[in-house]
Order: C-alpha cells, then sequence, then structure tokens
C-alpha cells in the first residue's frame, strides 16, 4: 500500500473516504500523482478550484502579498478588506459582507444575523426565532447546522440539536407557505442542492419563494457556496430567475482554489443588527484572503468565466445525453455543475468514479448514486470531449462486467 495513504490512514481522523491517489502538484484543469500520472480534474474540490488550479494571477498575487502582510486580525483596518467587500456587493447587488474563512462560518454568521433581525427588526418574541430549510440540504457540518440536516449520518451521535429549524420538501412552495409563521426569521435555500446530487428545483420555484418571503416579511439566504461565483453558468445561481435574495453566502471559489475565504452578504437592515463584540473571526478578512478573494472576483469578471460555464456547461450536459447506457438513470445539471445518476441496480457511483480515476479523470461519487462533474471553469473543449469519451468507455465496462457476473 502506498507509504502516504498509510500515513493518512494511521494519523487521520477516518471522516473521509478518498479515492486511493495520492496528488502532488495541478495546473489549470490537471493534477498529477506522485509517480507522475496525469489527471483531469472534473471535480475541482467541491468548486473551490473554479480558476483553475495554480491560477497563473493568482500565484503571482499570493506571492506578492505574502511577502507584504498577512495576519493582523479585524482589530485594526488593513488596505486590502475595503476594496474587496466592494467588489463584492458591487457585484452581488448587496450592501454589506461580512468575511469568513469557511463556508460552514459563513452559514454560521447567516443564522446569527437572521435571529438577530427577527428579533430587533421584525419583533420576534426573544429566543422564538425559527429558520426554514429544505429537505436534502447540505449547508455545513457544525453542530448548529446538522440540527437541520435529514442525513442521517451527518446527525447521528452528535445530539442533542439545536432547535430553531424546520425543514419543508425542496422545491415545493406550499409547503415553504404553509411552514412560514410569526415567528419565521428566514428561509435558508441552495439554487441547486449540490450534495443531495446536483438537484435542480422546479422553473419558477426560486422567483416565486422570493415573492412570497416578500410578502411575509421573511429573509430570502441563498446559500451559493458551491453555486456561486460563474459555477452554474451566472455569476450567481439566483440570477438565473432575476431573484434577489436578502442575504448571500459564498465561499469555495472565492478563495480562488487557493485559500478559505467565505462571505455572507445581505442588506444593510439586515447586517447592521451587528454591533462590536456582536461575532468574529482571528482569520477572517484577513489580508491574504482578502486580496485573494479581490483578485479571484476579477478573474472571474475579466476572463467571462461565467459565460465560459454556460457554454461548456450546455455542451457537456448534451454529449452526456448521447451516451447509450442502462446504467445512466439521469444526466441533470446547470453550467459546469452537473450530475450523473447512476441505477442502483446496476451499478454504483463509487464503482464508476475508481475505473475513471485509473483512466486519468478524477471525479467523486455522491449518496453512492451520483457522479459529480464539476470541473474548473477554465477547462478546454477538447478535455470535456475525452471526460466524455472515458464516461462512456466506463459505463460500456460497468455493464459488460455486470451481464457477466
Amino acid at each position: 500500500m502506498n507509504n502516504y495513504i498509510d500515513l493518512e490512514s494511521r494519523y487521520c481522523a477516518r471522516n473521509y473516504h478518498p479515492l486511493p491517489v495520492v496528488l502532488t502538484r495541478g495546473e489549470g484543469a490537471y493534477v498529477w500523482d506522485e509517480s507522475g500520472k496525469k489527471y483531469l480534474d472534473m471535480m475541482s474540490a467541491y468548486s473551490a478550484v473554479s480558476h483553475g488550479h495554480a491560477n497563473p494571477r493568482l500565484v503571482k498575487l499570493v506571492q506578492d502579498q505574502v511577502a507584504t502582510l498577512n495576519i493582523v486580525s479585524r482589530a485594526f483596518h488593513t488596505d486590502k478588506l475595503g476594496p474587496f467587500l466592494e467588489r463584492a456587493c458591487q457585484l452581488t447587488g448587496q450592501d454589506m459582507g461580512l468575511p469568513m474563512n469557511t463556508g460552514a462560518e459563513a452559514v454560521e454568521t447567516a443564522i446569527k444575523a437572521a435571529r438577530k433581525w427577527a428579533y430587533t427588526v421584525k419583533g420576534v418574541a426573544a429566543d422564538k426565532a425559527e429558520i426554514i430549510a429544505c429537505k436534502g440540504n447540505f449547508h455545513g457540518r457544525t453542530t448548529t447546522i446538522i440540527a437541520f440536516s435529514d442525513e442521517a449520518q451527518y446527525k447521528a451521535g452528535f445530539g442533542p440539536y439545536a432547535p430553531g429549524f424546520s425543514l419543508v420538501e425542496y422545491g415545493n412552495l406550499g409547503a415553504l407557505e404553509a411552514a412560514i409563521n410569526e415567528n419565521t426569521a428566514a428561509f435558508l435555500v441552495e439554487p441547486i442542492q449540490g450534495e443531495a446530487g446536483i438537484v435542480l428545483p422546479p422553473p419558477g420555484y426560486l422567483k416565486a419563494a422570493e415573492e412570497l418571503c416578500r410578502r411575509r416579511n421573511v429573509l430570502l439566504i441563498a446559500d451559493e457556496v458551491q453555486t456561486g461565483l460563474g459555477r452554474t453558468g451566472k455569476l450567481l445561481a439566483c440570477e438565473h430567475e432575476d431573484v434577489h435574495p436578502d442575504g448571500l453566502i459564498l465561499g469555495k471559489a472565492l478563495g480562488g482554489g487557493i485559500f478559505p475565504v467565505s462571505m455572507f452578504l445581505a442588506k444593510k437592515e439586515v447586517m447592521d443588527v451587528f454591533t462590536p463584540g456582536d461575532h468574529g473571526s482571528t482569520f477572517g478578512g484577513n489580508p491574504l484572503a482578502a486580496a485573494i478573494g479581490l483578485e479571484a472576483l476579477n478573474i472571474l469578471v475579466e476572463d467571462g468565466l461565467a459565460e465560459r460555464s454556460a457554454e461548456l456547461g450546455d455542451y457537456l450536459i448534451a454529449a452526456l445525453g448521447e451516451i447509450d447506457s442502462p446504467l445512466i438513470r439521469d444526466v441533470r445539471g446547470c453550467g459546469l455543475f452537473i450530475g450523473v445518476e447512476i441505477d442502483p441496480a446496476l451499478g454504483t457511483a463509487r464503482t464508476a468514479c475508481e475505473l475513471l480515476m485509473e483512466r486519468g479523470l478524477l471525479s467523486k461519487e455522491t449518496h453512492e448514486t451520483v457522479v459529480r462533474l464539476a470541473p474548473p471553469l477554465t477547462i478546454a473543449r477538447e478535455d470535456i470531449d475525452w471526460a466524455v469519451e472515458q464516461i462512456r468507455d466506463v459505463l460500456t465496462e460497468m455493464d459488460r462486467l455486470r451481464l457477466a457476473s
């Protein structure tokens, strides 16, 4: 067995089940293992590497910033945070932002903002605020966030769970309307559910949810940690239905595939509930993170990565749709955020990912049934063609082995 894999198995908590490959280098849409074998990255770290591995502009900026100033905490102002926040707000149409590090931290920030808004602005009675989320959601793994997950493994052994949350069926507007009451602070929703298997809501659902929340004085908070920043073919997935959420959660690609950077953005009315001491992070908004975040946003716009995602996503979905295999139950997605659902009666997504890895294509299964395809937005069309060939061949191989067994 590989020594590096042995070391991880010996010393690392087994909270992941990675594919048996040891990566040592990355460039663009490719990564290399310790033996020098080249792989096409069709997952891009769950959407974090949208700019490609080792993006030259980001690498140069990091080298310069690391040699200048990195961590001073929010006890002081810096020359990097203000411009980063300004650019993020201008691009997203939000008024203010609160920088954090990980997506889960930004979700926690949104929860705190929604609750305090409910008490100080909406007039909900103390400690009665409720937040509605959707079944099948994935907003992170903190003890608060798992309280409103319906995935048994995320919760088992980690109770007691925080109160104040309720779940409704994703895409069901009637269920959302029925769940809203006088204590409802916010509706927290993913425009497309990623960990659930790239699940899209019915057309018009997000817009109708926005209108419903406006009528009922409920905050609409969009978790775009995975779907945001060009991944679905728009800067924000909400833009597909001209939805303007009251709060927006960004992460993953905001760090350019180099550094953990996240942010909760919102209307001034929502963000103004915070006062000094209410919330904080030693590392959130540090100069290095802010510089990377600003450059990541600039690259997205200047290189037209959202438009590229839309064009190549349509191309990839169409090509996958032409694969004639009984193993494929469904192909769905938006932009370069695509899931290929495998019929569990005929095979597993894990097997598909392992066979693809052997051929030099890296992806990862979701819930054993879906192969996730979310490459860097910089991927070339010819790389997509090659990827489709490998997927077609692997599914053919899986079907042949199934029939022979």
